[in-house]
């Protein structure tokens, strides 16, 4: 008599700690998805990703001018990974694409000034060079 309710509450407990787990992995799977977080611009391996979104946009082009980087709009990482959320703005220089130190030539003025907003979704694994452009969007300002 007293071996079937045991084993009822033992059967409720074990679908309840199944029904735990499984939650817990649906709401794992959606914040590993869908979460970025800020970052400070400095950390983890932002900046080369800013760097190399900037060359990308530059060899993209077919403008034989290069732009350069003006600032960081927002930082962000995807939490528990690599992909990173770069929101930045570059300026149109007076230097060809190919040029050395890029980041000292002196932007265009005038009519021929232009300035565009990117962002760029990607994945860095740093310590293997290796780039991975998601998404991007740019558009002049």
């Amino acid at each position: 008599r007293h071996s079937w309710p045991s084993a009822l509450t033992l059967r409720i407990a074990m679908l309840g700690k199944g029904l735990l787990l499984v939650g817990l992995v649906v709401l794992w799977t959606h914040i590993y998805r869908c979460t970025f977080v800020n970052i400070d611009k400095t950390m983890h391996f932002f900046p080369i990703s800013v760097e190399h979104a900037i060359y990308k946009f530059n060899e993209d082009q077919s403008d034989e001018l290069a732009y350069k980087f003006l600032r960081v709009r927002r930082s962000q990482r995807k939490i528990f990974s690599h992909i990173y959320l770069v929101d930045m703005e570059m300026g149109r220089t007076i230097c060809k694409k190919h040029d050395e130190d890029i980041d000292n030539c002196p932007l265009q003025q005038g009519p021929e000034e232009k300035k565009v907003r990117c962002i760029y979704i990607m994945r860095t694994i740093g310590w293997f060079t290796n780039f991975t452009i998601f998404n991007s969007t740019c558009t002049q300002i």
